[in-house]
């Protein structure tokens, strides 16, 4: 659900000018594009939380700025080293984005305009191309001698790890003992201590090892025999994210794909339906995977 400055509903209004004003405190400074106020929900370790985020339209000030390529971690690699451990601590960084400071002479190219006048954020925002890598370089320098020994970082979610209850105990003081030097706030609503599973990128972690989040399945569970091209692909990336989990994924899913191919009408047989039932079976009997020592 998300609305903007020129189609928000007059009882929104009040909605959207507390969340620009609590902006306006922590992240903005008045200086001398349009505004989104949009819900976010989210599930953590099977808790629905909700919150509201303000983004920008900056689509044009993206198109003139030069990409930064920087990478995010494989996630099956960084599962597999999470799946080796007994205990662990999820800990969440706390607007995320926002705790990256925006170079003084960069900040006005951030420029926007509100009713009370234009301004411009001191600290990195939303929807900026270069956020998501500017962000998980600075969490990767930030952590680089524990990341792959104590602890596994993606973006704003933290793991830290450990074999035993104490070896975990003492890992996460490093962590946090780390975070103070740095001042990186930590959003303690969503950090979960001394667990032995979690859900971590859509996936139960444990020491059985890596599996499926069945909260994810059951909505794809549910889900009716795609009637568009549109439902083939949300299909497919859901299923696809669990290919892992599926023997033959890709041979199974040939027919759904085919549909996929330019200037193929979109006609759903029996094959295509044998296909989307097959995969979902699938997903609901997925095995727990071990990793490799």
């Amino acid at each position: 659900m998300s609305f903007g400055l020129t189609n928000a509903p007059a009882y929104f209004m009040n909605l959207m000018n507390k969340v620009f004003m609590e902006y306006l405190d922590k992240f903005v400074v008045v200086f001398i594009d349009d505004i989104l106020i949009y819900c976010k929900t989210e599930e953590e370790h099977e808790e629905h939380l909700m919150s509201w985020r303000m983004c920008i339209d900056y689509r044009k000030l993206n198109a003139a700025t030069k990409k930064d390529h920087f990478p995010l971690p494989f996630i099956d690699e960084m599962l597999e080293r999470l799946a080796k451990h007994s205990f662990f601590y999820y800990l969440d960084g706390y607007s995320e984005y926002h705790q990256i400071l925006i170079h003084p002479e960069d900040q006005s190219k951030t420029t926007f305009t509100f009713p009370y006048g234009t301004f411009a954020y001191k600290r990195m925002s939303f929807r900026l191309c270069n956020a998501l890598a500017s962000f998980q370089r600075c969490m990767m320098a930030i952590f680089s001698n524990f990341i792959e020994d104590i602890m596994e970082v993606f973006m704003d979610d933290f793991s830290v790890y450990g074999r035993s209850f104490d070896g975990c105990l003492e890992n996460l003081e490093k962590v946090l003992k780390r975070c103070q030097e740095v001042d990186l706030v930590l959003n303690w609503e969503k950090c979960h201590f001394m667990v032995r599973e979690g859900i971590v990128l859509g996936h139960r972690i444990s020491e059985r090892g890596i599996e499926v989040d069945r909260a994810k399945i059951k909505v794809i569970e549910q889900l009716p025999p795609p009637t568009n091209i549109k439902a083939i692909r949300s299909f497919i990336g859901h299923a696809g994210f669990y290919r892992r989990f599926i023997k033959n994924f890709s041979h199974i899913a040939r027919p759904l794909t085919n549909l996929l191919a330019k200037d193929v009408p979109f006609v759903f047989d029996e094959e295509c339906l044998e296909a989307f039932h097959t995969l979902k079976k699938a997903l609901v009997s997925a095995p727990i995977i071990q990793p490799s020592d």
